[in-house]
């Protein structure tokens, strides 16, 4: 037998991930505060390639360990089926749009900077809510995890708890859209 790079989006995203808070942790201190984390209000400058390039890239930089694993571990249970689902370049557009809505968001709306991948974990939860679409149903999957994921992170978001709920209720959204968009065509391709 031998190991298989069986899903190289999601694979090489984690390692990334990994990589990035390691050099942050062993050798460039302030990495992840200079180039993966998206600015907040007041902080984004429009003629700034940088601060659009970190729209993206705050996906890769986390806070700590515990950060780092908790949004991995969902990415590497969920993201593997939706990669062999969906492909390998869908999936990567879907996690680049939902970085970049997120990350834009946080730069019109919230004063705080943004990091970590929790976005794409809220997204990948919910398109996977999507995975037994058929044309004139909704998936009570889909019901149940938007009811217990997102509503969840509504009440939360009422907390001042340093989490950026608005990014997982952000992700989910855009988890549920692409969820919905693909299957509804892929439905009616199939006709």
């Amino acid at each position: 037998m031998k190991i298989k790079y069986n899903s190289p989006v999601v694979l090489t995203f984690v390692f990334l991930c990994t990589l990035v808070l390691l050099l942050n942790q062993l050798l460039f201190h302030n990495l992840i505060a200079l180039w993966f984390s998206a600015p907040g209000k007041g902080s984004f400058s429009s003629s700034s390639v940088r601060n659009w390039i970190d729209l993206v890239t705050h996906i890769l930089g986390h806070a700590n360990w515990n950060h780092l694993t908790g949004n991995l571990l969902i990415i590497l249970i969920v993201g593997p089926m939706l990669e062999d689902i969906y492909g390998s370049l869908s999936l990567l557009f879907m996690m680049f749009i939902t970085a970049f809505i997120t990350g834009g968001i946080n730069a019109i709306f919230f004063s705080t900077g943004l990091l970590g991948a929790s976005g794409i974990v809220f997204m990948m939860i919910l398109l996977a809510s999507f995975t037994n679409f058929r044309k004139g149903e909704i998936p009570l999957t889909f019901i149940l995890v938007l009811i217990f994921y997102i509503g969840n992170e509504i009440i939360s978001s009422f907390k001042n708890d340093g989490v950026a709920h608005f990014v997982h209720i952000i992700g989910g959204f855009c988890g549920s859209v692409f969820g919905f968009f693909r299957k509804t065509s892929t439905v009616q391709q199939s006709k």
